[in-house]
């Protein structure tokens, strides 16, 4: 495993993100106390440094089970949460981005996690109702307090990072070094705005869903289909799902690697600001995943995954790229521009 800079900062984060939403059994199919541990260690044995949960994920359990997994070896990993999901439905004030939420969740987290600080505070979903000014704040006084050192955002549009961040800079708030958001073969809306706003904010982007709620892990291309239960009917699928998969499988076949394995491997393959978050119900699943750092794809292979499904990025990048040589002339072409 190797490591890259957390978006500006000078934090070293391993080329794949550890995702403990499994971690814990309350509210469905997830994985005991034990086998998170297992999956723990076998993270870290591969160089991993990067644990990423949620202050709602598993009701709590994953933030608990955490907690105890890390004692006595907390400094060694990046430890990551969320805010915004509420603690009380009941409560108006129990859920959203605004500084009683932000206060009172942080606490929360931190005593389950039982630790002092958190290294990576995740906004976890934009709230139209909370001006993004008092969030900004709001994170920014939080790490003066050093409760936490850098902050990040989850599923929000793009012009509402850029305002964050642009806003931090005027300011002298600490600004979002990262950005989470679905990635995969089956889910490229990100290359849109999101991902080309990151870039060039240098953020990190930590992407979930790398293998679309397992339809491109090969359990669909297998004969017979999938040998247990899985959180997507195999009836559900559509033309375009089995397209991506079998893609996938061929491509896998090709290179001896396993479908998880090269759909992680194509999402880290669009830029290098994007981090994969690789989540697990048990250790054999994690380990076979891990194996996508090892994946190399050869520059057609990722060109014809992209080719398998439709894909368009819409107004105003395609409208753009087409006009380009008429705006700007045949001399543009000649133009290198910068990195």
């Amino acid at each position: 495993m190797r490591y890259r800079l957390l978006g500006r900062t000078g934090l070293r984060v391993s080329e794949l993100f550890l995702g403990a939403m499994t971690f814990g059994e309350q509210g469905g199919v997830g994985a005991p106390p034990d086998e998170c541990r297992r999956m723990l260690d076998a993270y870290a044995d591969a160089g991993g440094n990067v644990v990423d949960t949620a202050i709602n994920y598993r009701g709590g359990q994953s933030e608990t089970i955490l907690g105890e997994l890390l004692e006595d070896r907390r400094d060694r990993f990046v430890l990551a949460t969320k805010y915004t999901v509420s603690r009380d439905g009941a409560d108006p004030n129990a859920a959203g981005n605004h500084r009683k939420n932000l206060a009172r969740s942080l606490e929360t987290s931190l005593r389950r996690l039982r630790t002092d600080y958190i290294d990576l505070y995740w906004v976890h979903l934009w709230d139209r109702h909370t001006p993004v000014e008092e969030t900004m704040r709001a994170l920014d006084d939080a790490v003066r307090a050093g409760k936490i050192l850098y902050v990040g955002i989850s599923d929000a549009p793009a012009w509402v990072v850029s305002r964050a961040n642009t806003l931090a800079d005027w300011r002298g708030w600490t600004p979002f070094a990262g950005l989470q958001a679905p990635y995969n073969l089956l889910n490229r809306d990100i290359e849109r705005e999101l991902l080309p706003m990151a870039e060039s904010f240098g953020m990190s982007v930590a992407v979930w869903g790398p293998l679309a709620s397992g339809v491109l892990s090969g359990k669909f291309t297998r004969p017979g289909g999938p040998d247990t239960a899985t959180r997507v009917a195999p009836e559900s699928l559509g033309d375009r799902d089995h397209a991506a998969a079998r893609a996938v499988q061929q491509v896998a076949d090709e290179l001896g690697a396993t479908a998880s394995q090269v759909a992680i491997a194509w999402t880290r393959s669009r830029s290098r600001a994007v981090h994969p978050i690789i989540g697990a119900r048990t250790v054999d699943q994690l380990k076979d995943n891990l194996g996508a750092v090892d994946v190399a794809l050869p520059d057609e292979a990722v060109e014809r995954l992209a080719a398998a499904v439709d894909f368009t990025a819409g107004f105003p990048t395609d409208f753009i790229a087409e006009t380009g040589p008429w705006v700007f002339g045949e001399a543009s072409a000649r133009v290198d521009g910068r990195p």
